[in-house]
């Protein structure tokens, strides 16, 4: 069964419209969706290595955007969207705390987030609500979700092959060790 998801995935990255479906994904998970990018961002790196550099720079661009809308609802819309998106991710608790202490290290947070598995979104709401400077918030969105898409591209187009080999396979593991790093980021937004 594993199998045939994987197939079906990397056949779904070949399409003609995998770009733009990358591009919402990327959009809504810096805002409110919960699975990343990477999920289909990677087999699509797979079928068409040469595009490497365009498919990170869609999800880049479109994850930024994303985070522009994450901001948003943290300042305009904190107490309906923003509050339930927290409770979601169990932080609603632990948040007031968090606010007061955001704007000396959130352009770090900003950074450290958009590189690691942890939700994005928790920290583009927070900066939100916080009030985070919006240029600082912007540049450091661009350069942690950069220096993460493109990382991951130039990886993958490096060693494409060997990586397709490798996850084929192996592909039990690698859908292990995906699951438990989604997973170890949630447990992380949930009790850190």
């Amino acid at each position: 069964m594993l199998r045939r998801i994987y197939d079906m995935t990397i056949s779904l990255a070949a399409h003609r419209h995998a770009l733009p479906a990358l591009g919402a994904v990327s959009f809504a998970e810096s805002s409110v969706f919960p699975i990343p990018p990477d999920a289909l961002m990677i087999p699509m790196i797979l079928a068409r290595p040469r595009r490497a550099w365009l498919i990170a720079l869609v999800c880049t661009l479109a994850s930024v955007a994303g985070a522009l809308l994450g901001y948003w609802i943290g300042a305009a819309l904190f107490e309906t969207v923003g509050q339930w998106v927290l409770d979601l991710y169990g932080k609603a608790e632990k948040f007031e705390e968090f606010r007061l202490r955001y704007n000396d290290w959130g352009a770090w947070a900003v950074l450290i987030a958009g590189v690691t598995p942890f939700p994005f979104k928790v920290i583009t709401i927070a900066s939100g609500v916080t009030g985070l400077s919006l240029p600082i918030f912007i540049l450091s969105s661009i350069i942690a979700r950069a220096a993460r898409f493109f990382l991951v591209a130039a990886i993958l187009r490096r060693f494409g092959d060997p990586a397709r080999d490798f996850i084929e396979r192996r592909l039990g593991l690698v859908f292990t060790l995906f699951c438990a790093m989604l997973f170890a980021g949630f447990y992380a937004t949930r009790y850190l």
